[in-house]
């Protein structure tokens, strides 16, 4: 009997401890975040990933009562800024903002790559696309890409500047596409790649419109296209590349989303997804994204998940179709 009266015992304060501990995880998780979260973005500041996560890292602060800052680390395509947030800790305070450069091409690009784009990273939501468009100096005498082609003919090895993949694979992919010998000029990122662009020292370059809009109006830089097969809504008067029959079937779109450090807790995945989700589709948001040109829309960790690995196949075409050579 004393010892049936143990095991009921015994028993009786097994079966408490999940429901004791309950309140204690919940509190843990309505404490985060209890301090600021750092946003890393592996681009300079002035380039398109730099103004969408401005934008976005105030929005998210205020959804979760704590500064959300921007830490701009470029450098090395990117690997520099991939390589800390997949070294930081799994605790929801270091997240990243990247594109298809640190994804989806580098591994590509690059021979030996500091970090797994797969298995060192969470991924919380995808953002949207970024469209990319061609631009040139307005001093260049061409207005179209059939002329564009024609000049580059006449003058082999004209060059064209990059401060990112979409950049690196967009000018080789033009080049074998169309028969033309271009020579690829590559920057730190993209601001300083757009200033010598505009000053005359590189002719062209493809940039993405949230970083080159601004001087496309001011006509300090002419564009020509957009790299997408479909027109861009946000620029409806620009032609897809594609329309042009030595350039058919080109086609690169670059995207935006938001990762963490691997293993991320579930819970606090499912929390970032839902308000940086709402974020992207804000009807008060989306006027400041789309005036930097960015086509922002919302999706679960999963569908952003599923896509990662379905890019990671599609850049490593992209790449080899190009001929470009990992370096």
């Amino acid at each position: 009997m004393p010892n049936f009266r143990v095991r009921r015992t015994l028993a009786a304060v097994i079966l408490a401890l999940p429901a004791a501990t309950l309140p204690m995880l919940a509190q843990a998780a309505d404490a985060w975040p209890s301090r600021p979260i750092k946003l890393v973005v592996p681009f300079a500041a002035g380039s398109g990933t730099d103004a969408v996560a401005r934008i976005t890292a105030k929005e998210l602060g205020d959804a979760l009562g704590q500064n959300v800052v921007v830490d701009n680390r470029p450098g090395a395509n990117g690997a520099i800024a991939a390589e800390i947030v997949a070294q930081a800790a799994p605790d929801g305070y270091t997240l990243f903002m990247t594109t298809n450069t640190t994804h989806s091409a580098n591994p590509s690009l690059m021979k030996k790559l500091p970090y797994d784009p797969i298995k060192d990273f969470t991924p919380v939501a995808r953002m949207g696309n970024l469209p990319f468009m061609l631009v040139i100096n307005p001093k260049l005498p061409v207005k179209t890409m059939g002329e564009l082609i024609a000049y580059a003919k006449a003058h082999p090895g004209m060059s064209y500047a990059s401060g990112n993949s979409t950049g690196i694979v967009s000018g080789a992919t033009m080049g074998r596409m169309a028969k033309v010998d271009l020579l690829h000029v590559p920057y730190k990122s993209t601001p300083p790649a757009m200033t010598d662009v505009i000053a005359g020292q590189v002719p062209m370059m493809f940039v993405d419109v949230a970083a080159g809009s601004a001087n496309v109006k001011a006509g300090k830089m002419r564009a020509l296209a957009v790299t997408t097969a479909q027109r861009s809504r946000l620029l409806p008067d620009l032609p897809p590349i594609g329309d042009t029959p030595e350039l058919k079937g080109f086609d690169i779109t670059s995207w935006n989303g938001v990762f963490g450090p691997a293993k991320l807790p579930q819970p606090m995945v499912e929390r970032l997804n839902k308000e940086l989700s709402k974020i992207a589709t804000s009807k008060d948001v989306a006027p400041k994204f789309e005036a930097l040109g960015f086509e922002a829309f919302g999706q679960t960790p999963q569908q952003f998940t599923a896509f990662v690995n379905s890019e990671l196949v599609k850049w490593n075409r992209l790449v080899k179709d190009a001929g470009i050579q990992p370096e």
